[in-house]
């Protein structure tokens, strides 16, 4: 039995029990119960961007820390004083999208509960 033939072979059955899987399925969840503490995608949505903006902002700090040691050891050098701007740039670029992301996310929410009337 050539290798291509094995892996067709393989890839049928693998296939054959995903499909019995998704068939049977229903056969053993009666009810499906909710493991996280959201109730409903919208608060999970905001939960995630705001763990990642916890997590994000003490590593934005250490950035912005790494970029003025740059500067402070450019010493005049212009190249090195060029990437120390670029880094600081980029910073800056990174937090505001994290930020602005959370915030936006936040604002729809937030309109979408009040036209649901929640």
């Amino acid at each position: 039995m050539t290798p291509s033939v094995r892996l067709t072979i393989l890839s049928t059955l693998w296939g054959a029990a995903a499909a019995l899987l998704l068939v049977a399925s229903p056969l053993f969840a009666s009810e499906l119960n909710n493991p996280t503490q959201f109730g409903s995608i919208q608060a999970f949505i905001e939960g995630l961007l705001m763990a990642i903006v916890r997590i994000a902002l003490p590593i934005i700090t250490l950035f912005v820390v790494i970029a003025g040691f740059m500067y402070v050891f450019a010493r005049g050098n212009v190249e090195q004083i060029k990437k120390a701007h670029r880094n600081f740039m980029y910073v800056l670029l990174g937090t505001a999208l994290i930020l602005g992301a959370w915030l936006l996310a936040t604002m729809i929410g937030g309109t979408v509960s009040q036209l649901m009337g929640n």
